[in-house]
């Protein structure tokens, strides 16, 4: 019996080491990852085509604000008999007339004018006041310059409401042929000032600036995925402005790099210095945005560790489960390390090239296999975990979808184009279409997928203050 246990012992030994060798450590050699370096990559820019509709009534009613009270003072009446101040007596009327802008400025005159004569050095003078009012009518050419929307005004009439005379040697004596001269007088300066008062009241860049401020500023699209679009404007181009009926036409574009980045925050890279006003002749009627979906391979590996959670893999009582995910680039690869526990204890490593699933609009990986050295050492220590099935399964969760992203990218864009009115008085309306894949690259640290949107844009000015 006693040598019964005594043999009994080292068998139980033998046993309990074969038992515990069955939870097998792989020691696989990690492919080691190129150089990091920022994220550099070519992007395709878009072109948002922006016609802009402006009433006549904002115009006027802007000119308005800038134009009041006094506008033209000459109280000099030595040089030519006649002192005149000239004063806005009721809002300013702006229509379209063809191709032009009508301008009737209601005025109210104060009137000196001196009759008389200098005799040996004795003055005989006699000054008689008038306060009249009237209309003037002025026509305006419009273009737009250097962010402001520029007229070229011409004075065309003055009708007054009752005919100025004067008393001389007991009879009224009309004097509209003395006054209406010195028309030419002021004539200049009335131009000037409403050339001024519309030019001050139509700069657009402060507003545009300010508009692109705002949609420069990263727009988080998912909180699962910590997702963001980012617009980064680029050049502005404008067409010469026209006229339809009551409303003052012109097309802007922009043209801007648009990504949709995965991961923290990212900054925005909005500089007004140097966004540009270009003219053109025309512009396209269509939006064509180019989106760069960023994943670095840190949040990308955050996703497919999801894929894997309560996942196994094996056969029979052979079976691991994978605990972390690892990517990184390799050579024109992707570099996929899974940290597997179970039957198996280690890192193993595949490789493969991103594709991209156009219906399910998935990345994932095609020709993925062990890396040279791990397949190696699989073969020798665990020949099950080798299996073509299993490693098709595996495959299976090494992919993640950019459907929400996208998605939610174009809801954003959408959000801009349902009445959004970055500024009081400007409103923006207009659609997109489907979203189309064009292209995956891979940089050092992360897996840019480049898609395609289209739509069109308008923009409405009504009621601006």
């Amino acid at each position: 019996m006693q040598l019964y246990r005594n043999s009994f012992f080292p068998l139980f030994i033998i046993l309990l080491f074969s038992s515990c060798t069955s939870l097998q450590k792989l020691e696989t050699l990690k492919p080691e990852p190129d150089d990091a370096t920022p994220i550099v990559y070519d992007t395709t820019p878009s072109f948002i085509n922006l016609p802009i509709a402006i009433k006549l009534k904002d115009i006027e009613n802007q000119t308005n604000s800038h134009l009041n009270g006094l506008i033209y003072d000459d109280s000099t009446i030595e040089d030519d008999d006649i002192e005149m101040k000239i004063w806005k007596l009721a809002p300013i009327k702006i229509k379209s007339n063809n191709d032009k802008v009508t301008t009737i400025l209601p005025l109210r005159a104060e009137i000196k004018y001196r009759i008389g004569t200098k005799t040996m050095g004795i003055e005989m003078y006699d000054v008689r006041k008038f306060n009249l009012n009237g209309l003037l009518t002025l026509s305006s050419s419009v273009r737009l310059n250097n962010w402001q929307l520029v007229t070229s005004t011409e004075l065309k009439t003055l009708e007054w409401n009752e005919t100025p005379t004067m008393t001389v040697l007991g009879k009224n004596m009309p004097i509209t042929y003395l006054i209406n001269p010195a028309l030419k007088l002021f004539k200049s300066k009335i131009e000037k000032s409403i050339d001024d008062a519309i030019e001050k009241s139509m700069d657009f860049k402060p507003n545009v600036i300010a508009a692109l401020e705002t949609i420069s500023t990263p727009v988080k699209i998912n909180d699962d995925y910590e997702s963001w679009l980012r617009i980064n404007p680029i050049e502005m181009y404008a067409t010469e402005a026209k006229l339809n009926n009551d409303s003052m036409l012109m097309n802007m574009g922009l043209k801007c790099n648009m990504e949709t980045i995965i991961g923290q925050q990212p900054p925005s890279k909005f500089n007004a210095s140097k966004i540009v006003l270009k003219p053109v002749t025309k512009i396209p009627n269509q939006v064509s945005a180019n989106i760069v979906a960023v994943s670095s391979y840190h949040d990308a590996s955050k996703i497919m560790t999801k894929n894997f959670a309560g996942e196994e893999f094996g056969s029979g009582n052979k079976r691991v489960k994978v605990q972390d995910v690892k990517l990184w680039h390799k050579e024109g690869k992707m570099v996929i390390a899974l940290a597997i526990t179970g039957s198996i204890n280690g890192s193993i490593y595949l490789a493969g090239f991103p594709k991209y699933d156009q219906v399910k609009k998935e990345i994932y990986f095609e020709d993925l296999d062990y890396v040279l050295d791990t397949k190696n050492r699989i073969m020798k220590t665990a020949n099950w975990l080798g299996q073509g099935l299993i490693l098709k399964k595996i495959q299976q969760n090494c992919r993640y979808s950019i459907s929400e992203n996208l998605e939610e990218g174009k809801n954003v864009l959408t959000t801009y184009l349902n009445n959004y009115s970055p500024l009081p008085g400007v409103y923006i309306n207009g659609k997109t279409e489907d979203i189309t894949f064009d292209k995956i690259e891979l940089t050092n640290n992360a897996i840019l997928a480049l898609v395609k949107i289209k739509g069109v844009i308008n923009i409405t000015i009504d009621g601006l203050k």
